[in-house]
């Protein structure tokens, strides 16, 4: 009866085999071990674990299962959860990774073009760039206060002077090009010291800061021809800490080297304020030489001149600053175009060149015909089918440019038939294009014709005619090569307004008006009194009253002006002054009010 126990006999009740029965005889024997021994025949012991234990179990069992139903749905939900926010960190992780490769990109980037852009390291600054500085700046004060002319160019001689000291300290040599930069921007200063209009001197002003950014930088691309100019940003303020810098080394430990060239500098200065104070005592011929040719010192010029000082000091610093290490701007490149294919590139320009053609054809016919033949086809005077065409020609012209530039950068190059085809198409519109720019010229000069010249007309006729030679100059970049054409277009414009300076275009204006009126006895008196003392000469030879009326606002402004120093006096100036001074004006005001043409407020009376 014991092993039947141990072993799990069937319980009465059909319930079969219990479970949980051992472990509660296990208790039993465990509390009193000698008990079962005792009563083995006992009709209790089989039914205890049975009876009591039979109506239970059940319920544990259903409750378990629910329990186990409900913790499976709560770890289905966390394990949606735990994907989703997996999800979400996996997608914030892509985001971060993107922005920080695109930040890479663009540091990268701007690392590339800074690193493309950095000059080469700087050489401590000599003291012939200080010494050159210092002169640039006291030539600016000194001789531009009272105005332009001659000063100019003296005051740009200290500036070349500074950075060829640094670029020979840099190891820079002079190339081809770079002295025709330098002696060309020299030579646009000249006409601020022969010209006394602003207009010409203006314009020749901005071609030598531009040719003195190309011989500075070097630059060779069109890029980096356009971009020159802004160098001097960059080269002024760091211009200005490289001379302070070196300034500080030469007085912390090497002053030995620019002392003794200050004591003698201040020496000599003694000298020639003592010797030259007595020699102009001595003599009044030499007195008035040298008071000519000594700039004012007054203590009422001080407020223009101490601008002026600090102007000219930091232009030589940042030219010196720029020749000994130049921004590369040739290095920074555009991405190139994306070829188009042969159709696609060449029907748009194909039906340009064919409406160039049959609009050129009707020019020929017109123009070539002289002004009965514009008089026939058109109904209008050639003065009246100039001013109807011109801007729109010299506007065609400018666009036809931009088509080209356009075109060369998404034409295709596969192959030398591609070659071909480019050469064939862009050459034929270039030459098209120079017939327009003739016939642009030639209505022009029917309407200088009928009205004589003016500012505005010469203006643009200079700048069509310069516009036909760069046509020229792709024309033969497209046969020899493009590589110097930039550098031909700037030098081409630097020409066209050194030329556009030297020829007086007030001089020419007035030349052209006057040999009007011994013609046909016309002339607007009043358009005189815009113009400049480059005008006197040639007004000069109007007969009275017309020449004292011409002449009457120049007269005005000369003697407002007052005595002006040599250095600040063009050629222009000069010989007005003198024509002025044997034949001055004597016609009154009101006799020139009733003439016609002539109004009080130097305004002409006919629109222009």
């Amino acid at each position: 009866m014991t092993e039947n126990n141990a072993d799990g006999a069937e319980a009465p009740g059909g319930q079969g085999t219990a479970p949980q029965a051992p472990p509660q005889t296990t208790a039993h024997a465990d509390a009193e071990p000698g008990a079962a021994a005792a009563a083995p025949a006992s009709p209790a012991v089989p039914a205890a674990p049975v009876v009591a234990a039979a109506p239970v179990m059940p319920a544990a069992s259903q409750g378990g299962h629910d329990a186990g139903q409900h913790a499976g749905q709560v770890t289905v939900q966390q394990a949606r959860m735990a994907q989703h926010w997996e999800r979400q960190r996996y997608w914030e992780a892509q985001q971060a990774a993107r922005q920080a490769e695109r930040l890479a990109k663009k540091q990268a980037r701007n690392e590339g073009w800074s690193a493309a852009l950095r000059p080469a390291e700087l050489a401590p600054i000599r003291t012939g760039t200080l010494v050159a500085a210092l002169v640039s700046g006291l030539a600016a004060a000194l001789l531009l206060g009272d105005g332009l002319g001659p000063g100019l160019l003296i005051a740009a001689v200290p500036v070349a002077a500074a950075a060829y000291v640094a670029a020979r300290a840099a190891g820079r040599g002079p190339r081809p090009w770079t002295l025709v930069w330098a002696v060309g921007g020299l030579a646009l200063l000249v006409v601020p010291a022969l010209r006394e209009s602003a207009w010409p001197s203006t314009l020749a002003i901005l071609a030598a800061i531009g040719f003195g950014a190309l011989a500075l930088f070097g630059s060779r691309t069109w890029l980096g021809v356009l971009l020159s100019p802004l160098g001097f940003i960059e080269a002024a303020p760091t211009g200005v800490r490289w001379a302070w810098h070196g300034l500080l080394e030469r007085r912390s430990g090497n002053g030995r080297n620019w002392w003794p060239v200050v004591k003698a500098a201040g020496v000599g200065l003694a000298l020639l304020v003592v010797f030259g104070g007595l020699f102009a005592s001595a003599d009044a011929a030499f007195a008035d030489v040298l008071g000519d040719l000594v700039p004012d010192l007054s203590v009422s010029g001080g407020p223009v001149r101490v601008p002026l000082f600090v102007l000219g000091a930091v232009v030589a610093l940042a030219a010196a600053r720029a020749a000994g290490a130049p921004l590369r701007w040739d290095r920074v490149t555009p991405t190139p175009g994306t070829p188009r294919s042969r159709v696609e590139w060449a029907l748009p320009l194909v039906l340009l060149d064919l409406l160039f053609a049959g609009f050129i054809a009707v020019q020929l016919a017109v123009l070539l015909g002289g002004y009965d033949k514009v008089k026939e086809r058109t109904g209008l005077y050639p003065a009246e089918y100039a001013r109807q065409g011109f801007w729109q020609l010299l506007w065609a012209t400018v666009l036809t440019l931009a088509v080209i530039a356009f075109a060369l950068r998404w034409a295709p190059r596969s192959g030398p038939g591609d070659k071909r085809l480019v050469r064939g198409v862009l050459g034929t519109l270039c030459l098209l294009t120079l017939v327009v720019v003739a016939s642009a010229v030639r209505r022009m000069d029917f309407y200088v014709a009928a009205f004589g010249l003016s500012r505005l007309r010469i203006s643009v006729v200079t700048m069509e005619l310069w516009l036909g030679v760069v046509i020229v100059l792709i024309i033969a970049a497209g046969i020899f090569g493009a590589r110097w054409l930039p550098r031909a277009v700037m030098a081409s414009a630097g020409v066209t307004v050194l030329a556009f300076g030297l020829l007086s275009p007030d001089g020419m204006i007035a030349e052209n008006n006057v040999t009007r009126f011994k013609e046909d006895h016309k002339i607007d008196l009043g358009y005189f009194q815009e113009l400049s003392a480059d005008a006197v000469p040639a007004l000069d030879r109007l007969p009275e009253p017309q020449r004292s009326c011409a002449l009457y606002g120049i007269n005005n402004d000369l003697a407002d002006e007052g005595e002006v120093p040599w250095y600040g006096m063009s050629l222009g100036d000069r010989r007005a002054r003198e024509i002025l001074r044997e034949r001055p004006v004597t016609v009154p005001f009101e006799v020139c009010l009733g003439l016609n043409g002539f109004t009080s407020h130097g305004v002409p009376s006919e629109g222009r």
